[in-house]
């Protein structure tokens, strides 16, 4: 089985889900999975585990994102983007000027609260919303807080208007175009969407599904592979004693005296760690400063 990461640059047409599927027969290896769901006309960066590296979806997820999208106004859909059924058309932004429309999109940098599309995997009792969605069953949902950290890149081609973002998790570009859209009293639909980015890996290092299956059938699969602890270094690490690493692959509370001296073992509480023992990363501890302890956060054996 094959432990690490792969950035693998999903095409226009498959869905998160076709992208793990493919990988499976590629790799055959049934243990991977995705972080954070790409709508299937977008295209970019997604992020795939493999093996012990699937333990780290979350960590992933929970990461800020940047895109480049595309909006259209004048347009209003069930999906919020162009590929929807269409519920409302304006020409008022006929009569908007460039500058105008280009401060509206500059005003939503920031935190503000986002009504998620009905068309998104988000669940309400145990049934995806867009599945509510396509029975024609419009469920209540409610706002939540999202940040976006960043637009720059402003361009405006009437009625299209390109930018770059980088927004926190769970922000949906869609309903984005819809909010920029309504501020500008003509409506907006996303009508293209690039992930360039996702925790340091970035679109131009990405593979296409082809080039995975191409590297794998001249047995040079090694070079896509990203060592999953690449995607920690955010983390310090800790090198476990000798004499503590039976506590360590068992899974126990550690004291910082557990680890190689001369070290820099100062913690803040809740900090989290990278845990090797000789040169292999076992574990992530969180460190618990109340009791003066790391306590396991994740196991990676």
């Amino acid at each position: 089985m094959i432990d690490g990461i792969i950035n693998v640059y999903k095409e226009s047409g498959y869905t998160s889900f076709d992208v793990v599927a493919k990988l499976r027969g590629i790799l055959k290896q049934k243990k991977i999975g995705h972080t954070g769901t790409l709508d299937p006309m977008a295209c970019g960066v997604l992020i795939v585990c493999l093996g012990k590296a699937t333990k780290l979806v979350d960590i992933l997820i929970s990461s800020s994102k940047e895109y480049t999208a595309t909006m259209k106004l004048g347009l209003s859909t069930d999906t919020e983007d162009i590929t929807g059924e269409i519920l409302g058309e304006s020409d008022i932004w006929k009569d908007l000027s460039d500058e105008y429309i280009k401060s509206v999109v500059e005003s939503f940098v920031g935190s503000y609260e986002q009504l998620p599309p009905m068309y998104s995997a988000i669940k309400k009792d145990g049934k995806k919303l867009y599945e509510y969605a396509r029975e024609g069953i419009e469920i209540k949902r409610d706002k939540r807080p999202v940040e976006i950290i960043s637009i720059k890149d402003i361009s405006v081609e009437k009625p299209y208007v390109h930018f770059t973002v980088k927004c926190s998790k769970g922000t949906y570009i869609r309903s984005l175009c819809r909010d920029i859209g309504g501020k500008l009293g003509c409506g907006a639909v996303m009508s293209g969407l690039l992930r360039n980015e996702l925790h340091g890996m970035t679109v131009d290092c990405a593979y296409k599904l082809s080039d995975i299956e191409s590297l794998r059938d001249e047995d040079r699969l090694s070079e896509c592979i990203i060592p999953m602890d690449v995607l920690l270094e955010d983390y310090r690490r800790l090198n476990i004693k000798r004499t503590s690493s039976k506590l360590l692959i068992n899974g126990n509370k550690l004291t910082l005296y557990s680890f190689v001296e001369g070290e820099d073992i100062t913690a803040c509480d809740g900090e989290l760690f990278r845990i090797y023992e000789d040169n292999k990363l076992i574990a992530l501890y969180k460190y618990m400063a109340d009791d003066d302890i790391l306590k396991p956060y994740k196991m990676l054996l």
